[in-house]
């Protein structure tokens, strides 16, 4: 099943740790050859080298999302290296915590250019090889946070991942004439190393709001992402899959 992505080539932002790893642990273990970004080149190169010792194709490359020159020279050396771009993962994101009265004008822009325009700068970096593949595919990773829920101290996140679906919906139009789908995977809690950091008390607060009684892996992402990286998925454009152990159904807490 999914077999229409093997040898395909598929970049994968903030692939280092995390939701990205598993989205690129996923990718490589069906038989994409995977780009590795990470800001640092060292992290990406050691998710890389885990993935080939596991039996995978990956490489590592060093690339800030939030900076267009940077993402560009990524994008080249990717297509240099293996030919062109199949499939693109906009991934990478950050989601520090604070206050309304806490949130500056840097901060929000910070949040905001990581995030939203770094999808932006993804896409564009990567277009020229995405026009000419066979079946160009991108896959963002948004969130529940924003575009369904809201969670305090997260105001400038949530409106940097509300931000990417509109942003899908009109690309996904532009996208059409060459073949490209775009779509969204909105993960709910997934326990990640960033996630870990929260605490314990929020870990079990989180898991107490899942229906299904526990917490998303960074797989479970990956699995949502190799579905709409695949030719299976081509008639799928512009859309959205919430991945949350049913997170966002409870109309309250009564109801688990």
């Amino acid at each position: 099943m999914f077999a229409s992505i093997q040898g395909k080539v598929a970049v994968v932002t903030g692939a280092s740790r995390g939701i990205g790893k598993g989205i690129a642990e996923v990718l490589a273990e069906h038989g994409a050859r995977v780009a590795v970004m990470a800001r640092s080149r060292d992290a990406a190169q050691a998710c890389a080298d885990a993935l080939v010792a596991a039996g995978g194709q990956a490489r590592g490359y060093a690339a800030d999302v939030g900076d267009r020159t940077s993402m560009d020279a990524a994008a080249r050396a990717v297509a240099q290296d293996h030919g062109g771009i199949d499939i693109v993962c906009a991934n990478a994101g950050i989601f520090p915590s604070a206050s309304l009265e806490e949130i500056d004008g840097p901060a929000w822009d910070l949040v905001l250019n990581t995030n939203a325009r770094g999808a932006l700068y993804t896409v564009q970096a990567c277009l020229p090889w995405l026009k000419q593949a066979e079946a160009g595919r991108v896959i963002l990773t948004s969130s529940i946070t924003g575009p369904v829920t809201g969670y305090p101290g997260w105001a400038h996140y949530a409106a940097s991942k509300a931000a990417q679906l509109g942003f899908m919906r009109t690309a996904a139009l532009e996208l059409a004439r060459h073949g490209i789908t775009i779509n969204a995977v909105l993960p709910g809690n997934v326990l990640t190393e960033g996630l870990n950091e929260m605490g314990a008390d929020y870990l079990e607060q989180m898991t107490r709001s899942v229906p299904l009684r526990r917490l998303g892996s960074v797989r479970d992402i990956g699995w949502a992402t190799l579905f709409l990286a695949s030719r299976e998925a081509g008639f799928i454009t512009g859309q959205t899959l919430v991945v949350d152990g049913g997170q966002t159904l409870p109309e309250s807490v009564a109801a688990l």
